[in-house]
């Protein structure tokens, strides 16, 4: 179980990145990794996609997903992030839809020239990690520390 020193140090990590890397299983079972930007409430993660992504239609059939996240770093003693294993939830709710959309926007001004919180073309995604591996190398080098959330 995460101490709270673990949750706070997660939490940190989530809100110093800007973007992840989310891994989901494809119908032939390979993995498919790819770059998302995505905004955190504590450690609840959400992020968007096109609703007939490859990913939207990987996570319709297999919810489950791994992500990486590393806040920036200039040396490597500096080397912080997290990999996250947990299950996908699409989002279909408005009123978590707008506050969500909300989130997005105050983190990242631009997305309103892309997106509008009603598109009914965009898929929102929330996970709540399930089991997180904390990577920390001010601790030492490849220091990692394995929890469930």
């Amino acid at each position: 179980m995460l101490t709270p020193a673990q949750r706070d140090q997660i939490v940190s990590i989530l809100d110093a990145a800007d973007d992840l890397t989310v891994a989901t299983v494809r119908a032939d079972g390979w993995p498919q990794a790819t770059t998302v930007s995505f905004v955190n409430d504590g450690l609840k993660i959400y992020f968007g996609t096109w609703s007939k992504s490859q990913k939207t239609q990987n996570i319709t059939r297999d919810p489950r997903v791994s992500m990486t996240v590393n806040a920036p770093y200039k040396t490597w003693e500096a080397i912080r992030g997290v990999s996250l294993a947990g299950h996908a939830r699409r989002v279909t709710d408005a009123g978590e839809m707008q506050r969500i959309f909300t989130l997005m926007v105050e983190k990242f001004p631009q997305i309103g020239q892309f997106v509008k919180s009603d598109d009914v073309e965009m898929a929102l995604f929330c996970v709540d990690p399930e089991i997180v591996s904390v990577l920390d190398y001010s601790q030492g080098f490849g220091h990692t520390e394995l929890a469930t959330a």
